[in-house]
């Protein structure tokens, strides 16, 4: 329920702060006194669209806060806990308008956008009349409201349907790890053996990458290669080369050899490095001498390197992922081409889903229009009773059949639209273009009274409500907001004393002139307060004894009937 609403800087209210308390919440005050300036901050708060011209006059900015207390379980919770606002069960919205456009908008201390903001107050609060907040006027809410109508028995239904769809859903799941259709199937089948066969073609062998790389280096470098041999062939085994200085330094040790040990060690060792010298001599040469260029061994190399490259681009960075890929789609290669007989026991089955589907949809719809006509039978008798005598309001279904069975979802396959005429000789229109801001209020009482609950918000704005009514029919309208009020909380804006008796909380809007400014303020009243506007709206003044004992009269019947509903 909305607790609290601060407005600062709309139009004539420079500042206002009103709490709100449980069932009917009466506004009334003289025309003009500005109850459509507490509709409209309530709209602006909500998420309507935010105007300039909104702004009092000489401010910069507007502000309007609202709190709300509400269960843990509605849907404006959970609506919070999508946007990850926590909460716990109390919830301050506040919006800052600045007369250069800037939106400042947060819940619960969180900044959020406008559609984030609705998204949350769609389920808190629904205004009925000249405001953008109509819940039935929603098409998709219009069938929610129809089943909660009907109730149990739709949700066995539901229940039923649920079921086959969920089965449907595996058995397509099944099918489409099996390839689809024959021609889908047909074509996958083609492209795994073309991957199969272009990987195995390739053959990737562990570590062949590395030695290509290496093997092209040498290719790119074999002048380089020729070239650095050469040169060291000739430092060792050319004219005055390592091997002659190795000879001539043998040569010498040899001659002292027989003199020490240890020069002896050293001769050998001389010798020994000759000998390995002509060793490395042999083996550059032998190498000098193999290599040449081989221009198709060159265009082979690089052949194999591309199409490594081209593997490892399509089905895998590394040999490992490449063997993985391979495996898997061989696995499928092999289910697929032994899957005819379990695809057609699949689309048997998802045929035979599909017609069960088809079966349930179309008793859910003949019980929604069996029951739907029931329920607008006893909206327009409800309407009758609220001054529309010749209203007419009919459910219309749009058909469907086998070939929309794809669409079907949790609620079936219907969509629906509620269809309205207020006056006698008009035909029948969908709701929203139809129907005026006063008799929405009206409709939408009608609705209400048909109903414990309609769509889970904790509080309905009524404004209009006594639009064109009076006596009898405004009375019925008082009971029927009392009777409403005890479970679910009402503000509603009024103008007749039938239906201001019948509140539980009482505010007076009121103008003002203050310092040569216009003000309007928001007044909560006592019981004495109370009784001296019921005497105001019965069009008596404050010493009319006739209008105030009327006023206790109407108070006293009022109270009567709220202890007498349950």
């Amino acid at each position: 329920m909305l607790s609290r609403l601060t407005i600062k800087n709309i139009a004539l209210i420079e500042s206002a702060d009103v709490e709100f308390g449980r069932g009917l919440n009466v506004l009334s005050g003289e025309t003009g006194a500005g109850k459509s300036v507490i509709l409209d901050s309530v709209n602006f708060v909500l998420g309507a669209k935010a105007d300039r011209s909104m702004i009092r006059h000489g401010e910069s900015e507007c502000l309007v806060r609202a709190e709300f207390f509400v269960s843990e379980n509605c849907k404006a919770v959970q609506a919070l806990r999508d946007l990850d606002i926590e909460t716990d069960g109390e919830i301050i919205i506040s919006r800052k308008f600045s007369e250069n456009g800037k939106n400042v908008i947060k819940i619960n201390g969180n900044t959020v956008t406008a559609a984030m903001l609705r998204s949350v107050t769609d389920s808190l609060v629904d205004v009925h009349g000249q405001s953008e907040h109509f819940y039935l006027l929603k098409e998709s809410n219009q069938l929610k409201l129809l089943d909660s109508v009907i109730g149990a028995k739709i949700r066995e239904k539901k229940e039923i349907l649920n079921a086959h769809l969920r089965e449907k859903h595996a058995v397509k799941e099944q099918i489409s790890l099996l390839g689809g259709d024959e021609m889908e199937r047909s074509r996958r089948l083609d492209l795994l053996r073309f991957q199969i066969d272009e990987i195995q073609s390739v053959d990737l062998q562990d570590g062949e990458e590395e030695e290509l790389l290496l093997k092209r280096e040498k290719i790119n470098n074999l002048e380089k290669i020729i070239s650095a041999i050469r040169e060291a062939v000739g430092a060792i085994d050319g004219e005055n080369g390592a091997i002659d200085g190795l000879r001539y330094a043998n040569r010498a040790m040899n001659a002292i050899s027989n003199l020490d040990e240890e020069y002896a060690k050293l001769q050998e060792s001389v010798e020994g490095l000759a000998i390995e010298a002509r060793d490395v001599v042999e083996r550059l040469t032998d190498i000098g001498e193999s290599l040449y260029f081989d221009e198709n061994e060159a265009a082979e190399t690089e052949a194999r390197l591309d199409a490594i490259k081209a593997l490892k681009r399509k089905y895998g960075a590394t040999k490992h992922d490449i063997d993985e890929y391979l495996q898997k789609i061989s696995e499928e290669y092999d289910l697929l081409s032994d899957c005819e007989g379990k695809y057609a026991i699949l689309t048997e089955k998802l045929a035979k889903l599909d017609g069960e589907i088809l079966f349930v949809c179309k008793m859910i719809t003949k019980l929604r229009q069996e029951e739907g006509e029931a329920f607008c039978g006893r909206v327009v008798e409800e309407l009758k009773t609220l001054n529309i005598p010749s209203a007419q309001f009919e459910i219309a279904f749009k058909p469907y059949d086998e070939s929309d069975v794809d669409k079907a979802n949790n609620n079936g396959l219907d969509e629906v639209c509620f269809m309205f005429s207020a006056n006698a000789g008009e035909p029948l229109k969908a709701l929203g273009k139809i129907i005026s801001g006063g008799e929405m209020s009206r409709f939408m009482l009608a609705i209400k009274t048909q109903l414990s609950d309609v769509n889970e918000i904790s509080t309905y704005i009524f404004d209009e409500i006594d639009a064109g009514i009076s006596g009898k029919t405004a009375k019925v309208v008082g009971e029927k907001l009392a009777r409403i009020a005890k479970h679910t909380q009402i503000l509603a804006v009024s103008h007749l004393a039938q239906i201001a008796v019948m509140s539980d909380n009482e505010y007076l809007i009121e103008k003002q002139e203050l310092n040569g400014k216009t003000l309007t303020q928001v007044r909560a009243l006592d019981e004495e307060g109370k009784r001296g506007e019921i005497v105001r709206l019965l069009g008596g003044a404050k010493e009319d004894e006739y209008a105030y004992m009327h006023a206790i009269e109407l108070l006293k019947q009022a109270d009567e009937y709220k202890n007498s509903i349950n």
